[in-house]
């Protein structure tokens, strides 16, 4: 692990870019739990769905490569309801990673499925709310994942700086709730928040 190793926090945000490292930081922080006990589990929620070829043939490489990575950990695969898979799952002896956020929310505010929501941003938000209280009330740890993508410029259309705002707002939100947030860049942690 690298140089921001430290004991795991009872829940971790972990942000970045695409392809900074934030999914390998989770996986390490996993290795390491599952490491100090045989006793001990690790759970994968994965809220990507495979609504097109490429991103059905990214999610079954993402499977074969974390099953080489990190071969205790098993996935449960949630794109909407993560409150409930979250009490669900968690005990003392399990640590839930949660990835991404960011798929989480394009999931509830850009459904591909017809008869969605007629408020999503409501609908989300009162699914961050369940988010929140369950990671609360958990037995154990958890790690979050989630892309920062506010650093660039402006996007032009209205529904995509919709997004850009909504997932800032959750990630904020879900700092808060935090007791560790850690910043990957090219691959390298900075710590945001919490004991290092």
């Amino acid at each position: 692990m690298d140089d921001l190793s430290c004991t795991l926090a009872r829940v971790e945000l972990i942000l970045g870019g695409q392809k900074s490292g934030k999914s390998a930081r989770a996986e390490d922080l996993a290795r390491a739990w599952l490491a100090e006990s045989s006793d001990r589990r690790a759970v994968l929620i994965a809220t990507g769905q495979a609504h097109d070829d490429e991103m059905a043939e990214r999610i079954a490489r993402h499977r074969r490569e974390r099953a080489l990575r990190v071969p205790g950990m098993t996935t449960v695969e949630e794109p909407l309801q993560l409150a409930p898979c979250v009490d669900r799952l968690a005990s003392p002896s399990t640590l839930l990673v949660i990835d991404c956020m960011t798929l989480w929310l394009a999931n509830w505010l850009m459904p591909a499925a017809p008869g969605a929501q007629a408020d999503p941003a409501a609908a989300f938000a009162a699914q961050a709310d369940a988010l929140i209280a369950a990671l609360g009330r958990s037995a154990g740890p958890a790690v979050l994942v989630s892309n920062e993508i506010g650093l660039g410029v402006i996007p032009l259309g209205r529904e995509v700086r919709a997004y850009v705002d909504a997932l800032g707002t959750l990630n904020r939100r879900l700092a808060q709730a935090c007791e560790c947030v850690t910043f990957m860049a090219a691959g390298l942690p900075l710590r945001l928040k919490g004991q290092a």
